[in-house]
């Protein structure tokens, strides 16, 4: 990519075209830890409503090194501009989406669920997005010269132990044993409806239903369409 293009991308990032998305996926597959690169790249596919954002923004997240600094940007108000050529594109797409009379139940529900859509974090889910990451497994930072997609399976069990920080507890003699000790317990306070889409993105359908449950009595005037949430999850159980 010339350098001048790439100077005003980063003044003005939603002036992308397809064909800067094309030259920033090339120099990111070249320079992986080109984190300005990745940045602008991750903008891209935002703007576009790719199926590609979520597990582009994992990998993101892997190679960089203050994941403070990208939550700020992706809840940025520059992150979610987009020029007003794509949104009416956008719009336009959105108005004559063609109907397919084959589509299954499956495939319906789990359109209506938006499931594949890019998630959108604000300032006020930090818990949920380093929830996220911890889920997906990319919460251990990508070590010098090594790409996560060659970290074998043994590594990330390892990198995931020694990222939850584990501490062995004293042990209460006059405490009864809990014999659900071992669950995990939901917040309510910090439940959200991304750490939801989260659930459900990842097909833990159950922890979804639970997450809907819990914000349709956080937020009673949005319960109505909680319930038909879990409507949908429900009929994407029993199908599959």
């Amino acid at each position: 990519m010339v350098r001048d293009r790439y100077i005003k991308l980063l003044n003005k990032p939603q002036d992308h075209t397809q064909e800067d998305t094309l030259e920033l996926k090339s120099t990111i597959k070249k320079y992986p830890y080109f984190q300005s690169a990745r940045i602008l790249y991750l903008k891209a596919l935002k703007d576009a409503n790719s199926f590609k954002y979520n597990n582009e923004l994992k990998i993101t997240a892997a190679y960089t090194a203050d994941r403070s600094v990208l939550f700020d940007f992706i809840t940025s108000k520059v992150f979610h501009e987009i020029s007003i050529e794509k949104e009416s594109v956008t719009e336009e797409k959105a108005i004559h989406k063609p109907s397919d009379e084959n589509v299954t139940q499956a495939e319906l529900t789990t359109q209506e669920l938006e499931i594949g859509k890019p998630f959108n974090f604000n300032k006020s889910e930090t818990h949920s997005f380093q929830q996220w990451l911890q889920l997906s497994g990319t919460i251990q930072t990508v070590k010098s010269g090594i790409s996560p997609k060659k970290k074998t399976l043994q590594d990330n069990i390892i990198d995931r132990f020694i990222s939850s920080n584990p501490k062995i507890p004293k042990v209460n003699k006059h405490q009864p044993l809990n014999a659900k000790s071992g669950e995990t317990r939901k917040e309510p306070s910090l439940m959200t409806e991304t750490l939801a889409k989260i659930y459900l993105e990842q097909k833990k359908y159950e922890n979804a239903i639970k997450a809907y449950e819990i914000l349709s009595l956080k937020y009673p005037e949005k319960s109505g369409f909680f319930a038909d949430q879990i409507k949908k999850i429900r009929i994407l159980q029993n199908i599959k």
